[in-house]
C-alpha cells in the first residue's frame, strides 16, 4: 500500500469515533500495530509526525511515546548513562545486552516510566515507536505484555518495522525487521485491518 493511502487510512481510522471509543474490540485490549518494512523507516517516521499534527489540529491528542528516549532517560535518571557508553568498548555484546536488560526491564522499569507520561498527559490515543531501536534489549511483546495493566482506557498504536502475522498454525506473531520473531503476542490488532 503506496505511503499516501496508509496516510489516509491511519487518519480515518484513528480520528473516527469508532477507535477513539475502542468499539469492535470484543472486550480486548485496545492495541494496534502499525506494521511497516523496515527500509520505509524514515517515510514512516515522516508519515507519524504528519499524523500526529493532523490529528492534533483537528481535537485528536496522540501521546507520543519513543522507547529509545524513554530508554536513555532512565539510563540517565538512574546515573548510568556515563558508565554505560564507558564500558560499552570493553564488554561483549551478550553481556551489554544482560545489563541493558536488566536496567530497562519492561515490567519494573520502563512501563512505569510510561505509566508516569500517560499520567501527566491528556490524551486520546498513544503511539509507540522507537521498537527497532531498543532491541534487542527491549522486546515489543515484552512491551505490550507489561503495559496491558496501564494502558486499557485509551487506544494504543505501536508503529512496528516488521509484520504482523497471523496464521492457524503459529497463531499471530511479531516479525521484527520481517526476519526475527519477537514472539506470539495476540492481543493487537491490525490497524489496517480495523474499520473506520
Amino acid at each position: 500500500m503506496p505511503m499516501q493511502a496508509r496516510y489516509n487510512h491511519l487518519l480515518e481510522v484513528i480520528s473516527g469515533q469508532r477507535f477513539l471509543r475502542k468499539q469492535g474490540l470484543g472486550n480486548e485490549v485496545p492495541f494496534f500495530i502499525c506494521p511497516f518494512k523496515p527500509d520505509e523507516a524514515v517515510a514512516m517516521a515522516r508519515l507519524q509526525r504528519q499524523l500526529h499534527n493532523t490529528l492534533d489540529q483537528s481535537g485528536v491528542r496522540p501521546l507520543e511515546i519513543n522507547l529509545y528516549d524513554i530508554a536513555i532517560d532512565l539510563l540517565k535518571t538512574r546515573g548510568i548513562w556515563d558508565q554505560i557508553l564507558e564500558m560499552e568498548a570493553s564488554v561483549s555484546k551478550a553481556e551489554l545486552k544482560e545489563l541493558l536488560q536488566g536496567v530497562l526491564d519492561p515490567e519494573a522499569h520502563l512501563v512505569p516510566a510510561i505509566a508516569a507520561r500517560m499520567q501527566a498527559a491528556e490524551f486520546d490515543v498513544m503511539f509507540i515507536s522507537g521498537v527497532g531501536e531498543v532491541f534487542p534489549y527491549i522486546r515489543s511483546h515484552n512491551v505490550l505484555n507489561n503495559l496491558q495493566s496501564v494502558a486499557k482506557e485509551k487506544p494504543t498504536l505501536m508503529f512496528f518495522p516488521g509484520a504482523y502475522t497471523h496464521s492457524l498454525e503459529a497463531g499471530a506473531s511479531l516479525d521484527l525487521f520481517g526476519r526475527l520473531r519477537d514472539d506470539k503476542y495476540y492481543r493487537a490488532f491490525n490497524i489496517y485491518l480495523y474499520e473506520a
